[in-house]
């Protein structure tokens, strides 16, 4: 049942009061307004600004219309002496339910006994869910969904008749650009989407499928409104990740999960995966490719956000930063460093009056509840301090393990960090440079060459296969002085966690200090 026929089924049920959660007045007016329509009721609209007055009217009928019923204990009153069949829509009457109008409150609940014996119904249209305990157990509270693939692909429609008139205005999209540009409005309000394909069209005279871009830059607004999540524009790919092949195929297969195709073959979208092993070796540079991949927006979970002084707020925070991450669904989730975020949380009854435990008992509830194509990407370095509960089958579709480069993946990353400077790869010779840097991490590499660059440059001389090498010598790669603890993590992992490099790659071998 859809939440349309659900609100319908509880008008003929004579539900008195309804309580929608919404930021869309025009969609959900629309609605209420087609089902007193199809029930021949009469369907009045309430603010503050405009009092009590039919739904759609006029702003010069709205001028007409008398200010006591500003009022909301007078509107209230009016609603109680209708005769007849009819909806009522109060708009944002949340900040009068406080204890600040007692006497409001108390009207409503006054309100509900008394539409029960009658055809009307009052509906309480709002962005927040604020409800007095006096008045609980009498609402019924629905959350209005964000627009479908359908409400937008109508959209589009509509935009695309309004402009082909027009000369100067083109539409190219066949179905697969119009499949990509719904799959990234997903998550908008019809008006922001209205308002992003119009500003394509003034900005551009076109609308196609390669503006998907600027759909995701009005997403990164929502994300900004929220301070909870930080939004990531980053142009990494794919082509800049050095080695990984194993993991790498796994996010490409993954990557068509988002389509209509795929759901109508029966394939759930992804969940999100973790991803273990050793610093520096490209597991949050894999995050990022990601959401290139996909065309997707990338949002980054800090945990440090969502602590606040005020018993409870954390866990409200962590609810609100879910909240947010799912209205722009399909989107991938970051979780950076998520054993350090959780850190501690068996003992957080004794360090922090249990927050820490409560924000982690949300945050992994929700990671085995959700249906919203939020794709979490968790990071970690100490797989020690990982709780059990987080490694559980379900929170995660699946476990990589990312270990160091093997020699052939250093001369390819390598490579990677030359072209990003401008050299061409091909004049080094990055096997020999590969067999050099044993127990070089991705991160290391990269340090190394721009190392070198230091060199050539206070020497006066173009970067050559000998500055690199020199650099690479004088290095101290992290994995040698930390190879017990990288050696505890291969044990751990092995049966445990997939190969982020593939079943070929083998393990690459430490070398002791």
């Amino acid at each position: 049942m859809t939440l349309i026929e659900e609100l319908e089924d509880l008008i003929r049920a004579r539900y008195p009061l309804l309580y929608i959660v919404s930021n869309e007045e025009a969609r959900v007016e629309a609605v209420l307004a087609a089902i007193g329509q199809r029930r021949e009721k009469q369907v009045f609209e309430w603010s503050c600004t405009t009092g009590l007055i039919p739904l759609g009217a006029s702003w010069q009928s709205q001028k007409q219309r008398h200010a006591p019923s500003r009022d909301p204990l007078a509107a209230l009153d009016q609603v109680i002496d209708h005769v007849g069949p009819a909806l009522f829509v109060f708009k944002d009457l949340h900040p009068f339910l406080t204890r600040q109008h007692p006497a409001v409150t108390r009207r409503l609940k006054e309100c509900a006994r008394h539409l029960k014996e009658s055809l009307k119904t009052l509906v309480l249209l709002s962005p927040l869910l604020e409800l007095p305990a006096e008045i609980e157990k009498e609402v019924t509270v629905l959350l209005f969904p964000l627009p479908t693939r359908a409400d937008l692909g109508a959209l589009l429609d509509r935009i695309s008749r309004e402009v082909q008139p027009r000369q100067q205005v083109s539409i190219e999209l066949d179905e697969a650009g119009r499949e990509r540009l719904l799959q990234s409005a997903l998550g908008l309000t019809l008006g922001e989407a209205e308002n992003v394909f119009a500003r394509m069209l003034v900005r551009h005279r076109r609308l196609g499928p390669e503006q998907v871009a600027e759909v995701l830059a009005e997403k990164r607004q929502i994300i900004r409104k929220s301070g909870l999540l930080e939004y990531f524009a980053s142009e990494e790919t794919f082509a800049t990740v050095g080695g990984l092949g194993g993991l790498k195929e796994w996010l490409t297969q993954r990557g068509a999960a988002f389509t209509p195709a795929a759901q109508a073959y029966g394939l759930p979208a992804p969940r999100g995966l973790l991803l273990l092993g050793v610093q520096g070796c490209g597991k949050s540079l894999c995050a990022k490719a990601t959401a290139n991949l996909w065309q997707v927006p990338l949002l980054r979970f800090d945990m440090g956000r969502m602590f606040g002084s005020l018993v409870g707020s954390s866990e409200e925070n962590v609810r609100r930063a879910i909240a947010v991450a799912e209205s722009v669904a399909p989107a991938v989730l970051w979780v950076d460093e998520i054993d350090k975020a959780f850190a501690g949380t068996h003992g957080s009854t004794f360090s922090d009056a249990g927050t820490t435990a409560r924000v982690f008992g949300t945050f992994v509830t929700w990671l085995s509840e959700k249906t919203a194509p939020v794709f979490v990407v968790a990071t970690a370095n100490e797989i020690a301090q990982l709780p059990p509960e987080l490694l559980r089958k379900g929170r995660f579709d699946e476990i990589f393990f990312v270990d160091l480069p093997r020699a052939a993946e250093r001369a390819e990353i390598l490579g990677i960090h030359l072209a990003k400077r401008g050299r061409d790869p091909a004049q080094f010779d990055r096997a020999t440079l590969g067999e050099v840097s044993t127990d070089f991490s991705g991160a290391e590499l990269e340090q190394a060459v721009i190392s070198a660059l230091f060199d050539a440059f206070s020497l006066g001389e173009a970067l050559q296969t000998g500055h690199l090498r020199k650099a690479l010598q004088e290095t101290v790669p992290l994995a040698r002085t930390m190879a017990e603890a990288i050696r505890r993590s291969r044990e751990w992992a092995a049966g445990r966690a997939r190969s982020a490099q593939g079943p070929e790659a083998g393990t690459a071998e430490v070398t002791s200090a």
